[in-house]
């Protein structure tokens, strides 16, 4: 595609200065896989620091207003003290993401445990996460289960479902008018046999079974190789069931890499429903987030070129030609319908996302102004000491 003209240009920039893109306070954290946590320079000691970091991210990309807690790592005791501090560096708490994972109790799972007692304990935590949401003026919580089991006959598949249910009708019934439950889903891992929420219809029946203030993430890497996301993208948008995104990149599980590391193509395509959806506009509900650990990279420059990443992926998405597509599809064209998409994808779009940064008064290279601006030698010597938080922290 050659430089669009004025009138596309105007309907691009417009939906760019719309879009916004949360943060996770974890992706800040020190993390890494099973075997090795690698500890970096500079890492935040506590939520507030991680909020300084998010709102960082922030004031260079102009995109991401708000940063979303996992409880219990950025538990705190005056949760109205940390939004309004917040709110002094310029962005808001996102989703609440509830932790019902690492307590010894939940070995053989949650909310799906066999234990009326684990049960009880794991459905009081996301009542819990409930409470810090009405504080914190949070819309959103988000939950994933890692409950499951490993082997045949090691329980009741059904039975599981049941309390599955159960658990988040208790948690549904506690939100308020404008509040939301998220459900995510992921194929496997810890549980290798049968995880309880598997997939996207899991999800999709039990919030349609919930309401209207249940919908379904998507996590871009809990999924078996080869699924198609966009189609269960455009599936969720159809029946108002998509609720949001946790992006992120996989080669082979959920690596948990930067969003349009491995597959670009695969981030355009299903930003690409989502424009055709007219499901970009923040009024649509969609909660774009990142949902990613940086174990060997810098944390704040990493987390700085996703947001780019889905800001170039959004760019090429909202170029395509949506009249010569459809064009195309009722001629039959199945080449030049093709066409269409692989023109869009093929243009080089950081001119002008360089450019709309500039006219917002921000450095058209975010990397390099974050790496001009001292933030990370200042954060090295201010944070040198204490205890770096990470997983579990």
């Amino acid at each position: 595609m050659t430089h669009p003209d004025a009138p596309t240009r105007a309907r691009v920039t417009q939906a760019l200065r719309a879009q916004r893109i949360e943060t996770p306070s974890w992706a800040y954290a020190n993390s890494g896989t099973r075997f090795k946590v690698f500890p970096q320079e500079g890492v935040p000691r506590d939520p507030y620091e991680k909020i300084a970091d998010a709102a960082m991210v922030h004031r260079l990309t102009g995109v991401a207003p708000t940063v979303a807690l996992h409880i219990p790592w950025d538990r705190v005791d005056d949760y109205a003290d940390l939004a309004r501090y917040a709110t002094e560096q310029g962005v808001t708490l996102g989703a609440i993401n509830a932790n019902v994972f690492q307590d010894n109790d939940y070995r053989l799972g949650s909310v799906t445990n066999p234990d009326p007692g684990v049960r009880r304990k794991a459905i009081d935590h996301l009542l819990e996460c409930v409470d810090i949401m009405d504080r914190t003026g949070s819309r959103d919580l988000k939950l994933w289960f890692s409950d499951g089991t490993n082997y045949p006959g090691q329980d009741d598949i059904r039975a599981r479902q049941d309390r599955l249910a159960a658990a988040l009708r208790e948690a549904y019934d506690r939100l308020g008018d404008d509040q939301r439950l998220l459900l995510e889903y992921k194929l496997f891992e810890p549980a290798f046999y049968a995880t309880d929420v598997p997939d996207w219809g899991t999800a999709y029946a039990h919030c349609l079974e919930l309401g209207p203030k249940a919908q379904v993430v998507i996590d871009t890497g809990h999924h078996a190789p080869g699924t198609n996301i966009e189609f269960i993208v455009a599936f969720l948008l159809r029946a108002g069931k998509l609720g949001g995104f946790d992006f992120n990149s996989r080669f082979y599980a959920d690596d948990d890499l930067m969003v349009g590391a491995a597959d670009p193509f695969q981030l355009f395509r299903i930003m690409r429903e989502i424009v055709g959806g007219d499901a970009l506009r923040p009024e649509a509900g969609i909660a774009f987030m990142l949902d990613q650990c940086h174990n060997i990279e810098p944390k704040i420059p990493a987390i700085i070129r996703s947001v780019l990443n889905v800001q170039e992926a959004t760019a090429k998405a909202l170029l395509v030609d949506a009249d010569a597509l459809a064009a195309a599809q009722r001629a039959g064209d199945v080449l030049g319908a093709n066409a269409v998409l692989m023109d869009a994808y093929h243009t080089d779009v950081r001119p002008l996302l360089a450019e709309l940064r500039a006219e917002a008064g921000l450095d058209p290279d975010p990397i390099a102004a974050y790496a001009r601006s001292g933030y990370f030698e200042r954060i090295r010597t201010e944070r040198a000491g204490g205890q770096q938080a990470g997983w579990g922290a």
